[in-house]
């Protein structure tokens, strides 16, 4: 992944201006001029400005952001890479927007749950500021809604898994076509439930929407046994499912076995590694940069080898997402512990996260 922001959407008459200057600024660019009286103006990549942070739940917040220019838009369930300095090292991750992708106010949102153990989200949730600058990276995401909308909608979602959902409830709002929808979430305790004002807000407003807030300290999880009872006719419904490996994995099963697993739609938060596909070849990885090699098993990631054998490798989300861990493929052939599929992608950044050796192999890294 390229260490910089997204392209941004500058106006073109400021673009045809600052490149017909540009000789009267060398040896620099006039955006470097631009960047010292406002770090926002850059052409370079799309920054964004931290308006305000707002708890949601005792665990979460979301992080409102006033991009620098505008905001390309993006599709309601989609994510994007956030890059920020904590003391004074650069971080990426990924996270689900939670904002209308059409902001009145012009301002995106992501809204991370804090992880004890990580570096980024207690930093997101705890301690920026307004007016500190983040840059924003691509958008990606292939979990979105459908066009065109279905009439009938099933939502179900577990603690963080609310995120993707949030911004496509919104969109819905906005666009007025909370018609005939049925969203059920689960949270350990009613203080951890993320966006429970709006969600409450929401159901309040529209008349067809039914809200089912599962408290799992007291109710449990949905099981998908209990979806006739919840929800008679979900098989009816386009249902857009979200939250942890093993709630998804049951909901997969029952759809495949009872319903039309070709509308159930999902999002993961970790990969499906292994997903039948048996453990590969494995190997032996050299890391050129670090002068070191160590033998990778099959079913191993190169990052999980290179940090067992002492390596100190960068890394973020660890699930093949945020493209933190990336390094150049120069020789060898890998294996994508997701799928299973083997590839040789010479000369390309592969993610050792998600990859494991297939034979031999030697990494730029």
């Amino acid at each position: 992944m390229a260490e910089r922001g997204a392209q941004p959407q500058v106006p073109r008459g400021r673009r045809w201006f600052l490149k017909a200057v540009r000789n009267l600024f060398k040896p620099l660019q006039p955006d470097d001029y631009i960047e010292m009286i406002n770090p926002l103006w850059t052409t370079k990549e799309l920054r964004g400005k931290v308006e305000r942070v707002e708890p949601q739940g005792s665990e979460a917040a979301s992080v409102l952001i006033r991009p620098g220019y505008e905001w390309p838009g993006h599709k309601p369930g989609q994510y994007i890479r956030l890059g920020l300095v904590i003391d004074g090292v650069y971080h990426w991750r990924a996270y689900s927007l939670t904002s209308d992708p059409e902001p009145a106010d012009g301002l995106i949102s992501v809204t991370p749950k804090k992880v004890d153990s990580g570096v980024v989200s207690p930093y997101l949730v705890e301690r920026i500021k307004p007016g500190e600058l983040v840059r924003l990276g691509e958008i990606e995401g292939v979990f979105t809604l459908p066009d065109p909308l279905p009439a009938k909608m099933l939502f179900i979602s577990a603690g963080s898994g609310i995120t993707p959902i949030m911004s496509m409830l919104r969109s819905l709002d906005h666009r007025d076509e909370l018609n005939d929808v049925l969203v059920i979430h689960s949270a350990r305790t009613r203080e951890q439930i993320m966006f429970l004002a709006d969600l409450e807000d929401l159901a309040s407003r529209h008349e067809g929407m039914r809200l089912d807030l599962r408290l799992t300290s007291d109710r449990g999880r949905l099981k998908p046994g209990d979806l006739d009872e919840v929800c008679p006719d979900w098989r009816e419904r386009e249902a857009f499912c979200s939250g942890p490996e093993e709630m998804l994995d049951a909901l997969i099963e029952h759809w495949e076995n009872n319903g039309d697993p070709d509308r159930l739609h999902f999002e993961r938060f970790q990969p499906k590694i292994g997903g039948g596909a048996g453990d590969g070849e494995g190997g032996e990885v050299s890391f050129l940069k670090s002068d070191k090699t160590t033998e990778c098993e099959g079913g191993t990631s190169i990052l999980e080898a290179g940090e067992n054998a002492g390596l100190e490798l960068n890394f973020g989300c660890r699930i093949g997402i945020c493209h933190t861990c990336v390094g150049t493929l120069k020789s060898g052939k890998v294996r994508d512990l997701r799928s299973g599929d083997v590839s040789e992608p010479t000369g390309q950044d592969i993610r050792i996260c998600i990859n494991s050796a297939e034979g031999d192999v030697e990494l730029e890294l």
